[in-house]
């Protein structure tokens, strides 16, 4: 008879304790340091009183979070230009390798995916932690109201009144996309054959006229400032970046956040990340990364 360890416990549920850690935080560092703050915990307590191991690092990983998230509030830091998470590669094909240790039916990947969103995470920023930590159990993981009141020491009937009000703060502030993979894989493919082309009416067959260009350099290297709007001023743009070129330039397409997208290298080295969200066939959103604190973990992808 064979009895797992300490660590075969903790590596069981890892995926699932980086997935809360995540969309808590959006930074993939910071959820990895989280995540083994949370090891540190499980290694020194005492095992023989836990009964459910799962949801004791879930509760302990949540709990860390919050914390990490009320100290970056807390210094308001001020960043350059427009803030988007770090792309983190995910896989809600047949498996799900990163935040789940089940095989999940297509609803349930939509689920999981549309949680771990750009648009979404976004939203999520401006939720208090504590509002961002019911959100993230109840809606991506599925947990019980009397389960999160437990983990976050609680009421029930509070746990659900957070559960509401930021319930109603995503739903009305995240724009509505379609999540057809194939769809939105092809207008990928297109857009990005399109901007290197510098086809200026290709892009602007593509674009919806309200279409909205995010780009996060976080001041460390070129790219918008602001959100550009409108498909003529992006599609614009995208034709200017295309003409000024990038050495060396290679890409490859993975799976970010829970949809398609395409890593620029440059020289072998991680440049920037392309997504685009897609609606009646149109691209709504463009996501451009080039801060290079968030592509460092794309260097082995």
């Amino acid at each position: 008879m064979t009895t797992d360890t300490p660590t075969d416990v903790f590596e069981e549920h890892r995926p699932v304790l980086m997935g809360v850690a995540y969309r808590m935080l959006g930074r993939v560092a910071d959820a990895e340091d989280v995540v083994q703050d949370a090891w540190l915990r499980w290694s020194a307590a005492d095992r023989a009183e836990v009964r459910e191991p799962r949801a004791y690092l879930v509760r302990v990983t949540t709990r860390l979070a919050i914390d990490r998230l009320r100290q970056v509030k807390a210094r308001g830091e001020a960043y350059v230009g427009p803030w988007l998470p770090e792309p983190y590669v995910t896989d809600f094909g047949d498996t799900v390798t990163d935040f789940g240790d089940t095989v999940p039916d297509t609803a349930e990947r939509a689920v999981l995916a549309d949680s771990v969103s750009l648009a979404v995470l976004v939203v999520l920023e401006s939720l208090s932690p504590l509002e961002r930590a019911v959100f993230v159990l109840r809606e991506a993981f599925g947990y019980p109201y009397a389960d999160i009141a437990a983990m976050l020491d609680r009421g029930e009937p509070a746990v659900r009144q957070l559960a509401g009000r930021a319930r109603k703060h995503v739903d009305e502030r995240r724009p509505r996309y379609e999540v057809d993979p194939a769809q939105r894989r092809d207008l990928t493919e297109r857009f990005l054959a399109a901007a290197a082309e510098g086809d200026l009416a290709g892009l602007m067959k593509m674009l919806a006229p309200d279409v909205r260009l995010i780009g996060d350099s976080g001041g460390k290297s070129k790219a918008p400032l602001r959100i550009l709007e409108t498909a003529d001023n992006v599609g614009r743009f995208l034709v200017a970046v295309a003409g000024k070129g990038i050495p060396e330039m290679s890409f490859r397409f993975l799976e970010l956040n829970g949809g398609p997208a395409v890593l620029i290298l440059s020289g072998g080295t991680p440049d920037s990340v392309f997504q685009v969200d897609v609606s009646a066939g149109r691209i709504r959103s463009v996501y451009i990364v080039r801060n290079p604190d968030k592509l460092r973990s794309l260097a082995s992808a």
